[in-house]
């Protein structure tokens, strides 16, 4: 396992500027979202992409010793208005086609999040739809769809998250683990029992991991800071991580850059001893 980070934690850059800022910064591979980490080329819609473009930018990391891990695209994918829908399909399915020019095994997701938490069976349905299409696709080129569940969000628990791949059974489709996506105010208390329920559902899943952290305020509020600054057992979860995907690439969200060469030795210092 090696840490790796979110590209856009580092800002929206020129990705010539972009790749020898992550290697800088002591990390061998990133999570890219194009539109949210490269500013020189515009991806805010599908049809910029060539071989030549994401052989550019792919190369451009590899000449600092950074691989592309994955390829993000957190759109909503079950958006109830379809042109919106259809639109963000679209996206996912262009990086799809795109990947492995990229040096990416995958592109991942969250399913997306209705305000006040407004779900029905019809969402269910259209995002079981949707993962449908976007499997065919990723079934062409050899990819694989990343999945990640995230409080408040469609599918925002493990037994959501084991539901739809149940629904949906194609080897193509991986899972993103995240517990500190599955932690909230209520279930914190049983932060093990949440962790170690996600593996028991997902963990022969696992393509990814992210690691940020949780912390308890005294107003009740969960917070979300960087991994090692909260209260979220990473002993535990990198203990399960080691057993179940040894060597799975970890990838660093929620840090500023001063932040990132602790927290990296901080999870670093924890998969050493577990």
């Amino acid at each position: 396992m090696s840490v790796g980070v979110l590209a856009h934690l580092f800002g929206s850059l020129p990705y010539k500027e972009l790749a020898p800022k992550v290697a800088e910064s002591g990390f061998s591979h990133v999570q890219l979202a194009l539109w949210k980490g490269i500013s020189d080329v515009d991806f805010s819609k599908p049809g910029n992409l060539s071989p030549g473009l994401a052989n550019a930018i792919g190369e451009q990391f590899d000449k600092y010793g950074v691989s592309i891990s994955v390829l993000g695209c957190y759109v909503h994918l079950f958006e109830r208005d379809e042109q919106l829908r259809r639109a963000n399909v679209n996206r996912f399915k262009e990086l799809l086609r795109y990947a492995k020019y990229f040096g990416a095994p995958m592109v991942a997701a969250e399913t997306g999040r209705n305000e006040g938490g407004d779900y029905t069976d019809r969402d269910w349905s259209v995002m079981k739809a949707t993962l449908e299409e976007l499997v065919e696709e990723a079934e062409k080129w050899g990819v694989f769809v990343g999945l990640e569940a995230a409080n408040d969000h469609l599918i925002g628990t493990a037994p959501e998250l084991a539901r739809m791949l149940g629904e949906v059974p194609s080897s193509n489709i991986g899972v993103v683990i995240d517990p500190g996506n599955l932690l909230t105010s209520s279930n914190f208390a049983r932060q093990d029992e949440v962790i170690e329920q996600a593996f028991e559902l997902l963990g022969d899943r696992i393509i990814a991991a992210h690691a940020k952290d949780r912390m308890l305020l005294g107003s009740g509020e969960l917070a979300t800071v960087t991994a090692g600054l909260g209260q979220m057992n990473y002993e535990l979860y990198m203990k399960l991580l080691n057993q179940y995907k040894p060597h799975v690439h970890i990838i660093m969200e929620e840090a500023k850059e001063h932040q990132m060469a602790e927290s990296k030795a901080y999870i670093d210092g924890i998969r050493a001893r577990v």
